[in-house]
């Protein structure tokens, strides 16, 4: 298939779509396309998870009383200090098999291929890809390692009581020394001669589609001791359980996965990994070693992506930022292309070169030539057809300004909004009217089109048909400084302005 991008008086150049597409490990689709699935859905859900909830909750309650039991005189602090013996120890493959009940009532068919290694073999499990909730059943199947967990979900109702039971090591993420506390933690329980229980580990940090094997963060590779891989797969016709960033939530996971009569899962123990002096001496070289290992298993490529990604994504969408879903792909295709930390789409901001026909209408072409690169780059084609939505030939240059530059380190609100007023400034003379506002506000600030009109009609008291980004800060800082501030209570930092203000003049 062929695709011709045509510019003025410029020759047409063909371009082939004979480029390897770029892995989003973050998105995952699930609809119920035939009528069958549908009506079948419908079926079950009337007949079967009611049957199947009933039955889970009552095994759910009763491991959470068995555990609370177990942990009733033990303080968070003892937890910590040292692992559980006696009476209490002797509960937890009784509540593991409780917990294991709950998948085979779900319908989970669970396969095992491999052998379990025991801590004095491997003292650290690296579980991956890491896609859903249900990877938890390789944990049951265990008997309840200690994992390294989030530590959000230690208040989970029912399921947060079952989890401290396994003893976990806690990571705050916005914490950065929670990090290094978890990575401590870990050191000490796997070098301990205590009888503490294998830790088990999801490397990737996050969730993900099961693609590819994305970064696997470093903390457990530190201690550099042995490491048994464990890849675990869902060949099932409808994937029901992976939860990714974009995609079906937790509760429509669950209910999907609930009306199927079975679920596949397997679960493949590798051989125990054991690290040389240098993987030792290198945890960064460690978890590569060992993610190619798993991928290699797993028959699916290794990709560089991490949780920071997710993060950027996530906050993309909340502001409504254009194709926010795509942005992580952007990032990797500009590091090809040596654009990332050149600061070249700010320059361009931010100089009198910033000039196309009609912005909103750019051809690769255009594309190449604005942002100084090669037409024959592969990467620079994907970059384009990234934004290319409809195939046309055609992008709009202010919306891939606006991703990369609202994302590029950790920018304010006001420094983000600063720059959605400079892109959509279309004469560049420091107004914008209702329509370029409109598309200023609702993709930085995730507002509605009826909600940035009259905004726009507020700030402009006057009726000038245009409002100043100065106008629109001061407004918005004396009715909705929540808009400014974004829960941080910093105020704005006014001196900002200048750099607009200077453009102006600039212009002018």
């Amino acid at each position: 298939m062929n695709a011709n991008f045509a510019v003025g008086g410029i020759s047409q150049v063909e371009c082939h779509n004979d480029t390897e597409p770029l892995l989003n490990p973050f998105v995952h689709h699930l609809e119920l396309n035939t009528t069958y699935e549908k009506i079948k859905t419908i079926i079950l859900t009337l007949i079967l998870v009611p049957v199947r909830v009933g039955l889970i909750c009552f095994f759910v309650v009763t491991a959470w009383m068995l555990a609370t039991i177990g942990l009733y005189g033990v303080t968070e602090q003892e937890l910590q200090d040292k692992p559980l013996d006696g009476w209490r120890k002797s509960l937890k493959p009784l509540i593991a098999k409780l917990i294991f009940c709950i998948y085979t009532l779900g319908g989970v068919r669970l396969k095992i291929i491999g052998r379990p290694s025991s801590r004095a073999e491997a003292p650290l499990v690296a579980l991956a890809p890491h896609s859903s909730f249900m990877d938890s059943v390789a944990m049951v199947y265990l008997g309840g390692p200690s994992i390294v967990a989030k530590g959000e979900t230690a208040s989970l109702p029912f399921f947060g009581k079952l989890i401290n039971y396994t003893q976990p090591i806690y990571v705050w993420r916005d914490d950065p020394e929670s990090r290094q506390k978890s990575v401590k933690e870990i050191i000490k329980r796997t070098t301990s001669k205590l009888d503490w229980p294998q830790i088990l580990i999801f490397p990737e940090g996050t969730c993900t589609n099961r693609s590819c094997l994305i970064s696997f963060k470093n903390g457990a590779f530190y201690p550099g001791v042995p490491i048994q891989p464990v890849c675990i797969r869902y060949p099932n016709k409808l994937d029901t359980v992976t939860w990714t960033w974009e995609g079906p939530s937790a509760i429509k996971l669950l209910w999907l996965t609930l009306t199927q009569t079975s679920s596949n899962c397997e679960v493949e123990f590798l051989p125990v990994y054991y690290p040389n002096e240098e993987e030792k001496r290198d945890p960064k070289l460690f978890a590569n070693n060992v993610r190619a290992v798993m991928a290699k298993a797993l028959g699916i490529p290794v990709v560089d992506y991490s949780y920071s990604d997710c993060k950027m994504m996530t906050k993309a969408k909340e502001m409504n930022l254009p194709f926010a879903t795509k942005l992580v792909e952007v990032r990797k295709l500009r590091r090809k292309l040596e654009l990332k930390g050149t600061e070249r789409e700010e320059a361009l901001l931010k100089s009198n070169s910033f000039t196309c026909r009609d912005c909103s209408k750019v051809t690769f072409i255009e594309f190449v030539e604005i942002m100084r690169l090669q037409t024959n780059e592969q990467a620079a084609l994907q970059l384009f057809r990234i934004y290319d939505r409809n195939n046309t030939g055609l992008i709009d240059l202010r919306d891939y300004l606006l991703g990369v530059l609202a994302t590029e380190d950790d920018k304010t609100t006001e420094e983000i909004l600063l720059l959605a007023f400079m892109i959509y400034d279309a004469k560049r003379n420091g107004k914008l009217t209702a329509d370029n506002f409109c598309r200023a506000i609702c993709q930085t600030l995730g507002m509605g089109q009826e909600q940035a009109l009259q905004m726009f009609d507020q700030v402009d008291r006057k009726q000038l048909g245009f409002v100043r980004i100065d106008d629109f800060l001061l407004w918005a800082s004396k009715n909705v400084p929540q808009l400014i501030y974004h829960g941080t209570g910093e105020k704005p930092n006014w001196k900002n302005l200048e750099i607009y203000k200077n453009h102006d003049k600039k212009i002018d």
